[in-house]
């Protein structure tokens, strides 16, 4: 296949598009994933990594729920039902956690992470200020961990999994290193 490298910064700039005024109010609001048990990933986004639940939306009909988990103050947010989703949905960068019901009690059922093949989705990323003392802390709560902060070439971050797998970069901004 000979050399293959990825884009010069040069043409990576050029590629890209200046910011079209008619998008000057959008924003990158949520990511989501399905998850098979609420009991399991809840405890998880709150306690292990500190999130907050947002709001959690029923659809009967359909047999599934979303848990709109985030990094805001509690007591922001609104105790209206309709406030509260609004408000929800306003947040930069949640976690829209989906349950189909049903799925916690299927002993066969998984999702796709999408970290093996066919590889797709990779992981979402927190910055922590210190990341070897939230690693202690994951392992104090028996997190699973991909990569620990001093595995492998690049020093300082880790990867470790959710109660469904997928899989969560811990990183400080200003803390990475890669050895050769």
């Amino acid at each position: 296949m000979g050399d293959v490298t990825g884009l010069s910064n040069a043409e990576a700039e050029q590629l890209c598009a200046k910011r079209d005024p008619a998008t000057k109010d959008f924003l990158f609001q949520q990511t989501m994933y399905r998850i098979k048990d609420p009991r399991k990933s809840l405890p998880f986004y709150t306690n292990v990594l500190g999130m907050t639940l947002l709001v959690k939306l029923d659809f009967p009909e359909a047999k599934f729920s979303l848990y709109f988990m985030g990094y805001e103050n509690p007591a922001d947010i609104p105790k209206d039902q309709q406030e509260r989703k609004s408000w929800a949905l306003s947040r930069k960068a949640t976690i829209e956690l989906t349950h189909n019901w049903g799925t916690e009690s299927d002993p066969d059922q998984s999702y796709h992470t999408g970290n093996s093949e066919p590889r797709g989705f990779g992981h979402i990323g927190l910055m922590v200020p210190d990341v070897y003392a939230a690693c202690k802390r994951f392992e104090e709560h028996n997190v699973e961990f991909v990569k620990k902060p001093n595995d492998g070439r690049m020093k300082g971050l880790a990867f470790i999994r959710d109660p469904d797998g997928y899989w969560i970069e811990i990183f400080n901004a200003f803390g990475v290193q890669q050895q050769n």
